[in-house]
């Protein structure tokens, strides 16, 4: 029986060593009983970490104070009490921060997508002022409207740029080799190789693979993207390995075959090593935003929400492209003159050029660019599919010899699609949606790669801003099947914001 003493010594953390005179609580108990204290290099994971989080509290108190300050000044000048508006000031301002921190938006920025953060920062702004609603509601009070119209957009948008500021930072140190994660991949071959490959592109991720541990094989390193990654250790001995290389995170791609305890277990040797242990899953590449968790009678479930192709949120999508659609066309009819005049001086013919697409269900519509090719392009596109550089079904040549000098420069920043804004209005395209296929591509279409008919095409889209005519086939497919079931409104948002960056710093197009 351990006495009182023993007890209190072990919630203090320190070491008790039972009596030699009794085996049997020996065998029932360890001879030392003490918790797992943090190695050095957990203590720098963790340090980085609250050092982020600290820049994060200043800029996004700063913000608030900014956007609640003038909203404040303005409430005064129209002749506003001083005691009700700066008690509401402070409340609102008190309300914010504590819905940023209460809803874990500050640690969403350190390893989640930007989509995950934004969404959370809109979330917790409109819980504070809905708070502050509803006690001013019971209170009889007034001067909400002010903040409405002012405090929240302003301060909202203040929020956004400077969390989208310190991700910018935090990117370019995590370039750096900073404030990043030293990663363990442990799995079979194939699915480490998976992941390394899908980690390594992000560096905005924070992921620093430092090594892997194979499951299968004898190899001493594997090759993703030309670069090599020592394979270290084996199954038994993965925490060991983890703490001789100082990785504070280890992926699990995959678990020895009949092994339903080898998470749990490692999970339990990494106690003190590690901060966390990433379970990876191929699902997640289909799933993506889908995918929610749960625990039945500690059973742990994943559900998957079965993709829809109709109802409100696209009713929300099709009132964005008409929105941003009727905005676009009017600058667009303001520098049509000018790109009409290059065009026709370039080359003769027309200034625009119509050519049938297929869109949502398979249905053809013509889709209208400005014209970037000579007249006879399509008749001389026989001749050169030898020379085709494209991906998979698409035809592609960097120095197409149909390309006029004017349609080079159109072709180069996107501004020859401009025109497809009409088929957006019109409701044959989306803003944003997969690439709109030439009717000879659909037909040599694969069973899967159909389901980019699902929803309508887009003028921009994850194929766009991740590389165009430099990616291949499988991953332009890949990109446009997990946009056509994963999309929402803010990651729409997020891509056209990407299609802007891109236009001015082209990569893929030609």
């Amino acid at each position: 029986m351990t006495s009182v003493e023993e007890v209190f010594e072990l919630q203090r953390g320190t070491t008790v060593t039972r009596p030699a005179s009794t085996p049997r609580a020996r065998r029932a108990m360890p001879d030392t009983l003490v918790a797992p204290r943090a190695t050095t290099t957990l203590e720098q994971r963790r340090r980085w970490e609250r050092r982020y989080k600290m820049l994060l509290h200043l800029t996004d108190a700063g913000m608030i104070a900014l956007a609640v300050g003038v909203t404040a000044v303005i409430q005064l000048q129209l002749g506003a009490p001083l005691l009700d508006t700066a008690l509401r000031a402070s409340l609102l301002c008190a309300l914010w921060l504590a819905m940023l921190g209460g809803t874990h938006t500050r640690d969403a920025a350190l390893f989640r997508p930007s989509v995950a953060e934004y969404r959370g920062v809109a979330h917790a702004t409109g819980l504070a002022f809905g708070a502050l609603a509803i006690g001013d509601a019971l209170l009889s009070l007034h001067g909400m409207q002010l903040l409405l119209l002012v405090a929240l957009p302003s301060g909202l948008g203040l929020l956004m740029l400077s969390r989208w500021s310190c991700r910018r930072w935090l990117t370019v140190q995590r370039g750096r080799g900073r404030f990043s994660s030293r990663t363990l991949v442990v799995g079979n071959r194939e699915d480490v190789e998976y992941v390394v490959t899908k980690l390594s592109r992000s560096r905005a991720a924070g992921f620093g693979i430092v090594g892997v541990t194979l499951l299968d094989g004898n190899a001493r390193e594997i090759v993703v993207d030309d670069a090599a990654y020592p394979v270290l250790g084996n199954v038994n001995v993965v925490a060991r390995t983890a703490a001789e290389l100082g990785a504070d995170t280890i992926v699990v791609a995959s678990r020895p075959s009949g092994d339903a305890e080898f998470v749990k277990r490692l999970s339990w040797q990494l106690e003190g090593t590690a901060a966390e242990l990433v379970l990876s899953s191929r699902l997640a590449d289909v799933a993506g935003p889908r995918l929610s968790f749960e625990a039945l009678d500690g059973l742990p479930l994943i559900r998957v929400e079965i993709p829809s192709y109709s109802g409100g949120q696209h009713i929300v999508k099709r009132a964005l492209d008409v929105v941003v659609a009727g905005l676009a066309l009017i600058p667009i009819a303001v520098i049509y003159p000018l790109l009409a005049l290059l065009i026709k001086a370039d080359s003769p013919g027309p200034v625009f050029f119509f050519q049938e697409r297929v869109g949502r269900d398979g249905r053809l519509f013509k889709m209208v660019k400005f014209r970037s090719m000579r007249t006879d392009a399509e008749q001389q596109l026989a001749l050169l599919q030898e020379q085709n550089e494209g991906a998979g079904v698409l035809f592609k040549m960097k120095d197409d010899p149909r390309v006029t000098r004017v349609g080079r420069i159109l072709r180069k920043f996107s501004l020859d699609e401009l025109p497809q804004f009409w088929n957006v209005l019109i409701g044959d395209m989306s803003v944003v949606g997969p690439r709109p296929p030439l009717p000879r591509e659909v037909t040599d279409y694969e069973t899967e790669v159909f389901r980019r008919l699902y929803i309508k095409p887009g003028i921009t889209g994850p194929w766009q801003v991740s590389g165009r005519s430099d990616l291949s086939w499988d991953e332009s497919v890949r990109l446009d099947l997990r946009y056509v079931e994963n999309w929402s409104v803010l990651n729409d948002l997020q891509i056209m914001w990407r299609t802007a960056k891109v236009m001015l710093q082209p990569s893929g197009a030609y």
